[in-house]
């Protein structure tokens, strides 16, 4: 089984919206068989704290449940229990080399590589933008899914 942990600073508004979207992505190619996703923080400030209300509404838009979602930390056995660990932006990437020690493997990427751009997802939490955000993680995850299709000879649907 393939494992995605995608990260950000607090683990409230950007990871877990891409986690749910990726789990939703994974649901309608029929996959969630072959894929785990989970999401962490680079922080301890929001450990235990639900996913942020913005993130919570914007998914149910989009039909999305992350019901039960609670924050924690990322630690240095993620290294070795996932695939993919993908961060938000650069301080987050710096942030998980350092938690996790360094990246032989190459497994630490930030989401938006995966589309060809070299950029940050915002942080809605300062932009209230949740709008964009969620653009930008669902482009990510289908770029990534895509990737991972291909790299196993799955076919999307």
């Amino acid at each position: 089984m393939i494992s995605i942990l995608f990260v950000c600073l607090g683990n409230i508004c950007r990871s877990p919206m891409a986690e749910f979207v990726m789990k939703d992505l994974l649901k309608k190619h029929g996959l969630s068989d072959r894929v785990q996703v989970a999401s962490a923080a680079t922080s301890t400030w929001e450990i235990g704290n639900p996913v942020h209300h913005g993130t919570k509404n914007k998914l149910a838009e989009h039909g999305i449940s992350c019901k039960g979602k609670t924050a924690r930390l990322l630690i240095r056995e993620d290294y070795t229990a996932y695939d993919y660990i993908i961060g938000m932006e650069q301080s987050n990437m710096t942030d998980m080399l350092e938690i996790v020690g360094g990246d032989p493997q190459g497994k630490l990427s930030l989401l938006l590589d995966w589309t060809g751009e070299r950029r940050a997802i915002a942080d809605p939490w300062y932009t209230h933008n949740f709008e964009a955000t969620w653009q930008d993680v669902l482009r990510g995850c289908n770029a990534l899914l895509k990737h991972i299709a291909e790299q196993n000879d799955w076919k999307l649907r």
